[in-house]
């Protein structure tokens, strides 16, 4: 006799069916894409090392510029990976719809969960990598890092969510929307610090959550670093948390028409 499923386990089985078939395509979508993934941050990171390295700056809020360049970007790359690649998720999976359990929602959780899966094994390859070249890459407070590691994941999974939804009705809102998460890179405070910018323009910089992600991330690698006076870790997962719930709201509104359009 064939055991009852729960509603539960077809929903596991859908989701573990989607990472893997994501899983495959993310790393098999052109040559070398593995190698790419690593590239990426490689490129920004050395890249902007070189222009610190230029203009002779060498400590940023007391700590080192390669460890405060290191761990900023590749905590902007947790959120921005999560947040952008997730955008498409309805798109690139619509084909699956025709089966009832494939919902649109599960398809952008699954990728949400891929890219921070892909990002935590990054981090560590390319931390481990500049331990090996003598960088202080051990963090003081290794809790307060996953900390500030998952609130910027959880507010990439509530952009993409958010996102998913109004590209898929809204086609044109898609270049939108990527048009304005290029200044967040430079805004947020991955390439520069946000303490030396005066009190009245700042407060408006501080708003950006990702802003406040990047200086925990620090703050956890080295306690002596001058974070931000307004640091707020409740502030990014009260912020990750709301968008979160918008972006399921906005799924469970508009389901039939997501698997329709």
């Amino acid at each position: 006799m064939e055991a009852i499923r729960t509603p539960a386990s077809i929903t596991f089985s859908v989701w573990k069916a989607l990472f893997l078939r994501e899983a495959v395509n993310r790393l098999r979508t052109g040559r070398a894409a593995w190698l790419w993934l690593l590239l990426e941050p490689v490129i920004h990171i050395v890249s902007m090392m070189v222009i610190f390295t230029i203009i002779r700056m060498r400590v940023v809020g007391g700590i080192d510029v390669a460890v405060w360049l290191m761990v900023g970007m590749l905590g902007f790359f947790m959120f921005n990976r999560t947040a952008t690649r997730s955008m498409n998720a309805i798109t690139a999976n619509r084909a699956l719809f025709t089966y009832r359990q494939v919902k649109p929602v599960d398809t952008v959780l699954v990728r949400v969960s891929l890219e921070g899966f892909l990002m935590i094994l990054i981090a560590t390859i390319l931390l481990c990598g500049a331990g090996l070249f003598g960088l202080g890459i051990i963090p003081v407070d290794p809790m307060a890092v996953l900390e500030a590691f998952f609130g910027l994941w959880l507010v990439g999974v509530g952009f993409g969510l958010m996102a998913s939804v109004v590209t898929e009705l809204v086609p044109e809102a898609g270049k939108i929307i990527e048009f304005l998460s290029k200044p967040v890179y430079f805004l947020s405070g991955a390439i520069f610090p946000i303490a030396v910018v005066p009190p009245p323009y700042r407060e408006w910089l501080i708003l950006n959550p990702v802003a406040h992600g990047l200086e925990a991330v620090r703050l956890g690698f080295a306690p002596h670093y001058h974070a931000i006076p307004e640091l707020s870790v409740a502030y990014l997962y009260g912020f990750a948390l709301a968008s979160i719930f918008l972006g399921l709201a906005l799924h469970y509104r508009f389901a039939t028409k997501l698997i329709t359009q």
